[in-house]
């Protein structure tokens, strides 16, 4: 796993140890931002969030295609050190690491420009929490919303608008933006 463009590009990722976590692979990443850099852009000055974060690769790669800033949120304790090791060998001195589980959130202190979801496949939980992340304002209106599923599910979540859906492999990419 590697930094894809950017600041760091190059750059290589610890993935957490064990199978608790299914960290998202260069070639679905840069399918992502593919996408994305071509309806936002530039990632420059963005707020974004990485939930279900995992090793922490995707808003590590926002941010070195200059986001302003990355919330990182992950539960599992192998992967919240898998992040910390990713920021520091990165250089970056206090990365915002919410150590909760997504659901446990509570009211956003400010809304994000582009918020990644890789949750579990096959749970549902992409669904889940993005409908309470849509009502508790963690999404910026005109934001974009990035969930990974398996390449079976499907999504459906009331408030937002399907712009895009891609498989790659074994993962579906579903980018969503806030309906009305």
């Amino acid at each position: 796993m590697r930094i894809i463009a950017g600041t760091w590009r190059g750059r290589p990722l610890t993935a957490p140890a064990g199978d608790a976590t299914r960290p998202t692979g260069d070639r679905t990443r840069e399918t992502l931002f593919s996408m994305l850099t071509s309806r936002l852009g530039s990632f420059e000055g963005l707020r974004v969030g990485d939930f279900f974060a995992g090793s922490g690769a995707l808003g590590l790669e926002a941010l070195s295609r200059g986001a302003e800033s990355c919330l990182f949120v992950e539960r599992d304790r192998k992967a919240l050190d898998a992040i910390r090791a990713n920021a520091a060998k990165l250089g970056i001195e206090r990365p915002d690491i919410r150590q909760t589980d997504v659901l446990a959130l509570g009211p956003a202190p400010a809304p994000l420009d582009v918020l990644f979801m890789d949750p579990p496949y096959g749970t549902g939980a992409g669904a889940v929490a993005l409908d309470k992340l849509g009502r508790l304002g963690w999404v910026a209106p005109g934001g974009w919303i990035s969930v990974e599923t398996g390449r079976a599910e499907t999504l459906d979540i009331k408030g937002f608008e399907l712009d895009a859906e891609r498989v790659v492999g074994k993962a579906k990419l579903w980018l969503l933006r806030p309906a009305g």
